[in-house]
């Protein structure tokens, strides 16, 4: 019998058939795919002689619970049950890992140095708001000077609303569904929330608030034109993995878009059709890249970036975790 897309993966990991096993088959791995599982299936269960029905679904829940449990080479030395509760469970398996309510030091990241800009300028008065709900230009400007390299201001130049200064713009969003600034009578304003947390231990609390309100809340695919992807930020938890496992040494982004998509293969079968001027495979390595790495670790500071070109087309780089990285996230495996 042949499992539906939408069907539970035959392999017992809990996800859907096309977002598990059955990308794995479409490479042409069929020991990987369902066709494998059920083969195994067979040969276990051959020559015994059960009493019941039930004993023989005890028996293959036993051996689908023990493959469960079992690290997988292309999950990074995690269990299918371990990936699942990255993916579904983030926050809420601290046997896996654990976010600390406040960081041990003020965290210096680019969304903490903005955020650090707009409640200096929100002070105890806020800001008022453009017609169209934004930020007004003045103070726009004035952070981007502040913030921006001098070749970033040369790209920047001319900056005509928030939007146009996107890392702002996306630490405003981000602060509001953190719950640190509000719109209140057509300003833009500190939460009492916020203004208690930042008197007591200041971007120390603060940070983790951005963080799980970035990860959880914000959308990740607000910013580019790529599919939704949602895999993508879905399994955030994963990447902080690779970063924590591997990001000792400087590496290229494709060492963690290779891992990514052993992982995810069935991504691809998302990617297929959209961009008919390139492969799939491209397609999904450039939006991880974009807005996994660039979009995520580095703009939450979690990994440090070298630039060898930062070309529209031509983006080269490589990473290394940063020190904030054991602080944001503990790991218990």
């Amino acid at each position: 019998m042949k499992a539906g897309r939408n069907d539970p993966c035959p392999c017992g990991s809990g996800k859907k058939y096309k977002h598990c096993c059955y990308g794995k088959e479409l490479g042409g791995s069929q020991e990987t795919g369902p066709a494998g599982v059920f083969d195994e299936l067979r040969q276990l269960i051959q020559g015994k002689d059960f009493g019941s029905l039930r004993e023989a679904q005890a028996f293959v829940g036993w051996h689908t619970g023990q493959k469960n449990r079992a690290p997988v080479d292309d999950f990074e030395g995690l269990s299918p049950e371990q990936m699942h509760r990255f993916l579904h469970y983030p926050f809420a398996s601290p046997d896996l890992a654990t976010f600390p309510e406040r960081l041990a030091t003020p965290a210096e990241t680019p969304i903490v140095r903005l955020f650090g800009l707009l409640a200096e300028a929100l002070g105890e008065k806020g800001l008022k708001t453009t017609v169209t709900g934004n930020l007004p230009l003045n103070f726009v400007r004035e952070a981007a000077l502040v913030f921006l390299t001098e070749e970033e201001r040369t790209f920047h130049r001319g900056i005509r609303t928030e939007l146009e200064f996107f890392d702002l713009h996306a630490t405003r969003l981000v602060s509001g569904l953190a719950g640190l600034t509000r719109k209140y009578q057509g300003r833009f304003v500190l939460t009492s929330e916020c203004r208690k947390l930042m008197e007591q231990d200041g971007m120390a609390a603060v940070y983790p608030l951005l963080f799980r309100a970035f990860v959880e809340k914000y959308n990740w695919a607000y910013r580019d034109r790529y599919p939704s992807f949602g895999i993508i930020q879905q399994s955030f938890l994963f990447s902080l993995w690779l970063f924590n496992r591997f990001g000792d040494v400087w590496r290229a982004p494709s060492f963690y878009e290779d891992c990514f998509l052993r992982a995810f293969p069935a991504i691809l079968g998302e990617a297929e059709s959209e961009r008919s001027y390139t492969t799939p495979e491209k397609v999904v390595r450039s939006c991880y890249a974009w807005r996994c790495l660039e979009g995520f670790a580095v703009f939450l500071g979690l990994m440090e970036i070298d630039w060898e070109s930062r070309g529209f087309l031509d983006r080269r780089f490589t990473l290394r975790k940063s020190r904030l990285l054991n602080e944001v996230v503990a790991f218990h495996l």
